[in-house]
């Protein structure tokens, strides 16, 4: 029976590498950090990192891994049950709480990622009489989630007020006993961040709920790092926020609900990833209130992840780059073709720059991007010397 099927998969790969969209792993030899050594999949040797979520630089920060080291002596490897059966430590709980004040929350709930986060709320939450409202370039965990609910769906068009307008005009219309708003705070992408002031108003004229994905944001954006609805002053007013553990809080795995406490009391007794799911692991949990000490302590990585990004996109436009605005992070390099996307991110590999090329179908057809992330723990000659790289591969490319 597989060798016809073989010969189907294998003819599908072929169409991917022949479109220039195959997505090859390279090989690390080093722990997350600024600067890694490739070991497969590239040109061996120490490059820098400008492509992980690794926004603060914690993923190799020592008093994470003391934290880390600490807890495996305290609490063990692994939990080996879910949470409402043994799975349930004291440091889960703490982590749960030190979360819901941090983001101004009343309760919190954790899963083993984000992606399992979003795919757990819809379902528990909207039934056939219920609508969700959904920002068209929303997370895949997020279009997931809605398709496992049976909530009648609306899209609109990214971060366009007049069309999220109309869209819950259409629920309202139709009868929706419940309407939820639901995008990204900052789409990954682009580094657009969502106008959530605005879709909190449509939320309070069209009694819906607001539901965030804040991954690319909380940690660093917004005044003390709690992210977009810190940053737009909606905290009391956004209803639901997921997020995780794997990027700038640590960047090992995990993911989290913030919520009000009704929503996460439901999700507790019937969120298919929580009842069925192994227990986040619990160094992870001790490692990522160290993080929140660090957080709420200074602001010193926030502020040098400013500086960085401030410097990288200043730098690359002057060098006449086509960089979308923002001041975001996440500073996506426009390069158009798929396969000159592919190309120049070889040649910055070669150059010492590790980045990633993002084409169809991650992102719209004629709109290949390298995608650079900016994070604290890269030094100012750092960002100088990806961009001379940039300089030096684009001229290799023309020439």
């Amino acid at each position: 029976m597989f060798d016809s099927v073989r010969d189907d998969l294998r003819a599908t790969l072929d169409e991917i590498r022949a479109a220039g969209l195959h997505k090859p792993e390279r090989v690390i030899g080093t722990p997350q950090s600024a600067t890694v050594e490739v070991t497969a999949g590239g040109r061996p040797g120490e490059v820098l990192n400008f492509c992980a979520n690794n926004y603060l630089g914690l993923a190799d920060h020592p008093e994470v891994i003391a934290a880390a080291h600490q807890a495996l002596d305290r609490w063990g490897y692994g939990m080996a049950s879910v949470r409402f059966i043994c799975g349930t430590q004291e440091v889960h709980k703490e982590l749960e709480a030190r979360l819901s004040a941090f983001l101004g929350q009343e309760d919190t709930i954790l899963y083993s990622s984000c992606f399992d986060a979003n795919g757990g709320v819809f379902e528990t939450l909207l039934g056939p009489e219920d609508a969700v409202v959904s920002d068209a370039l929303n997370h895949a965990s997020i279009i997931d989630g809605i398709r496992l609910s049976k909530a009648r769906r609306f899209r609109y068009a990214n971060r366009d007020l007049a069309d999220l307008e109309q869209q819950l005009k259409e629920a309202t219309e139709g009868g929706a006993r419940r309407k939820l708003i639901v995008t990204d705070g900052v789409f990954s992408m682009d580094g657009y961040v969502a106008p959530l002031r605005e879709i909190c108003d449509l939320a309070d004229r069209y009694d819906a709920m607001v539901m965030v994905d804040d991954s690319h944001a909380v940690g660093f954006v917004g005044p003390g790092g709690r992210g977009t609805p810190e940053l737009h002053g909606v905290m009391d007013r956004v209803d639901i926020i997921t997020g995780t553990l794997g990027k700038a809080l640590g960047g090992a795995s995990g993911g989290y609900v913030a919520a009000r406490a009704e929503i996460v009391a439901l999700l507790r007794q019937r969120s298919r990833p929580y009842l069925f799911s192994n227990t986040l692991a619990p160094v992870i949990a001790a490692a990522s209130l160290k993080v929140l000490d660090l957080l709420e302590t200074a602001d010193d990585l926030r502020v040098r992840l400013a500086e960085n990004t401030a410097l990288f996109r200043s730098r690359m436009t002057e060098e006449g780059f086509d960089i979308l605005p923002g001041d975001h992070a996440i500073a996506p390099v426009m390069i158009g073709d798929a396969a000159e996307a592919g190309r120049m991110a070889e040649l910055l590999l070669e150059r010492g720059v590790y980045v990633i090329g993002f084409s169809y179908p991650v992102v719209p057809q004629g709109q290949a991007r390298i995608r650079v992330q900016l994070s604290a723990a890269h030094s100012t000659d750092d960002v100088n010397r990806a961009v001379d790289a940039f300089v030096a591969a684009r001229a290799e490319l023309e020439g």
